[in-house]
């Protein structure tokens, strides 16, 4: 019995890291059948995701950055009323395939259903389609970068 429950916990960490890996996350907890397992990973690739995220690399660099971050703050809780936001966790792929054409650029006139981005979950390609037409005027967000729920990626106006 202690094996097959060792089985168990050695997949479900390795299935984890792959997460952690895939997502970009520093780290992921679950509870399954009354079991509790966090998997995190070491300090040094944490930063590598605060070099995707534009806005807070800089602010932890120098004082003028936070006063840009600090200025730009405010933008965002006009827009994300509007904001077309990220369905779950994952990485963003502004083209449907590595070195192809994005599939919109700002400028763009976008119709209601038109898949604007992918967001990538354990290796499943998610559409993110407009929920409504007009022009597409800003993308928050960039390729292969990874993204939360609810995280804003682009405004259609």
């Amino acid at each position: 019995m202690s094996t097959a429950k060792t089985k168990l916990d050695t997949g479900l960490v390795r299935e984890l890291a792959a997460i952690l890996r895939e997502a970009d996350l520093g780290e992921v907890e679950i509870e399954h059948e009354g079991l509790r397992i966090r998997v995190s990973k070491p300090a040094a690739p944490v930063m590598q995701t605060a070099q995707y995220a534009a806005a807070p690399a800089p602010v932890a660099a120098a004082a003028p950055a936070a006063t840009a971050a600090a200025a730009a703050a405010p933008a965002a809780p006009a827009v994300s009323d509007n904001a077309i936001k990220s369905p779950m966790v994952g990485t963003v792929y502004l083209a449907p395939e590595p070195g192809a054409k994005q599939f919109f650029n700002i400028g763009d006139k976008v119709k209601k259903g038109d898949t604007l981005m992918l967001v990538e979950a354990m290796k499943t390609f998610n559409p993110v389609e407009a929920d409504r037409a007009g022009t597409l005027t800003a993308l928050y967000v960039t390729d292969s970068q990874p993204v939360e729920f609810g995280e804003p990626l682009a405004l259609i106006e």
